[in-house]
């Protein structure tokens, strides 16, 4: 206990000894800020899994809706460079769905401070791919994945995957 007690006193007279002004601890506690990594998020884009409803038998069209987090971007299914990692989503066969080849919205043209004069082509906040099927009467399953690679204003980031699950009901 003694030793504890010691210890406490020694912490609170070191302040009062090696005591620093104001400024140069604000200073010091800028500096180990900007030392610390940046936060980024585990996953750039999010997906809303909404179960839908179409008709058995016919063509229809089911919407997959993503968002890529603030303050990124990801690269467009058609990227103006074979050097960048275009977006793709790749889906499992089910039984009683035929789909056809998933549909990608346009992306948007986009220059950086990096490169001004080069427009890339990306998405950004929310987007919509179309998958068109047509399936027999009862609800279906489709699992996938969207293969993707995030950049910020700075850096591109390792490419990575999300899981994509399409339920829907053919009536």
């Amino acid at each position: 206990m003694r030793h504890l007690l010691a210890l406490a006193g020694a912490l609170l007279a070191f302040p009062l000894a090696g005591a620093l002004p104001a400024e140069q601890i604000a200073n010091t506690q800028q500096v180990r800020n900007l030392d610390a990594p940046a936060a980024k998020p585990k996953s750039f884009v999010l997906y809303a899994a909404e179960p839908q409803n179409e008709p058995a038998g016919k063509r229809s069209v089911l919407e997959l809706h993503f968002r890529v987090v603030d303050g990124f971007h990801v690269n467009s299914h058609t990227p103006k460079s074979e050097l960048l990692i275009p977006t793709q989503i790749t889906l499992q066969p089910v039984t009683g769905v035929k789909a056809e080849a998933v549909q990608y919205p346009a992306g948007t043209s986009y220059s950086f401070s990096f490169d001004p004069t080069e427009k890339l082509d990306v998405y950004s906040g929310a987007f919509t791919v179309k998958l068109p099927v047509v399936a027999d009467a009862g609800t279906h399953t489709v699992d996938g994945t969207m293969r993707y690679q995030a950049c910020d204003h700075a850096a591109c980031y390792p490419p990575k995957s999300l899981p994509v699950q399409v339920i829907f009901t053919a009536k």
